[in-house]
């Protein structure tokens, strides 16, 4: 997984159902980002076999075996009929595959020589091209935070994510209107995601995916962005409120259908490079597909 640190490392965590969105993101990615990177795919190591289809000379997939610890494993969701996975440990409740996700997206920093890890997930469509060596501003990188854009009406578990980095990190208690990290397309610098994992491992005397999972309620972009502000005071980092990524979060966002998501796109922002419509608000792929053909025709 070595490469030279000139390039960025690309990084997005995936899973079998997202395949096919995945290589959407993929085509997209090929056309549309510039300069020197390499793509990690990042899966569990029974999807491995199927994320190859996408490889490439600048694309590499990544078992998870490679990356966590053995006592975390998969298992077939009981629950589930056998559809779904999760994750097993010894120390604390099961995991589902979204936070697994983050796990892998955290551990590569340990395990590439790139500066700079440029998360993409599964679901973004890239619209503009875009060089990530232009996140680098005089050797700071520019991290994506909205200022108080987190309140007690947030419809997601942001409050519960800000407690549980109160709690890992060793700082806080959070302030209302807290500041949001959270986005689809953002960049980590990979020594400050090493230092966050040496200062996880020294606070807490014990492995990090260990402290990471002592909760399921955690966010590693509120966690990362938390430790980059409230630890290192903001070195190594230029904050920005752009957001790369216009987000469909929600299902009553947008009408659903073709005619939702040409409503969707129209409000891309100039700034922005892409798009993520989440897998769970419904949107069906060819659509994205077919609305994404019209606007660059």
């Amino acid at each position: 997984m070595t490469r030279p640190s000139t390039r960025t490392a690309v990084v997005t965590a995936s899973y079998a159902n997202d395949f096919e969105r995945c290589r959407l993101m993929c085509e997209s990615m090929d056309r549309r980002l510039q300069g020197d990177w390499m793509h990690y795919l990042l899966v569990a190591d029974f999807d491995v076999t199927l994320f190859r289809q996408l490889e490439g000379a600048r694309r590499q997939v990544v078992s998870e075996r490679d990356l966590l610890p053995r006592w975390l494993h998969p298992v077939s969701d009981p629950f589930s009929g056998g559809r779904r996975k999760i994750w097993l440990t010894p120390f604390g409740l099961p995991l589902r595959g979204w936070h697994v996700q983050q796990l892998r997206r955290l551990s590569l920093a340990r395990h590439i020589d790139e500066a700079a890890m440029f998360a993409v997930d599964s679901d973004v469509v890239f619209l503009r091209d875009f060089d990530p060596a232009t996140l680098w501003r005089d050797g700071s990188l520019t991290l994506y935070r909205k200022d108080a854009a987190i309140d007690a009406n947030m419809r997601s578990n942001h409050l519960a994510w800000l407690a549980h980095s109160d709690r890992l990190l060793g700082i806080g208690p959070y302030a209302l209107p807290a500041n949001d990290y959270i986005n689809t397309l953002i960049a980590w610098r990979s020594d400050t995601c090493r230092k966050l994992i040496e200062h996880v491992e020294a606070l807490s005397g014990r492995n990090w995916v260990r402290a990471v999972t002592a909760s399921r309620a955690f966010s590693e972009c509120t966690i990362y962005g938390r430790f980059v502000d409230e630890v290192l005071g903001g070195q190594g980092h230029v904050p920005s409120p752009n957001a790369l990524c216009h987000v469909l979060w929600f299902d009553d966002s947008y009408r659903q259908g073709i005619a939702g998501l040409r409503d969707f796109l129209h409000d891309l922002a100039p700034h922005q490079i892409g798009i993520g419509v989440q897998s769970f608000v419904g949107h069906d792929l060819e659509d994205i597909r077919k609305a994404v053909v019209e606007l660059a025709a």
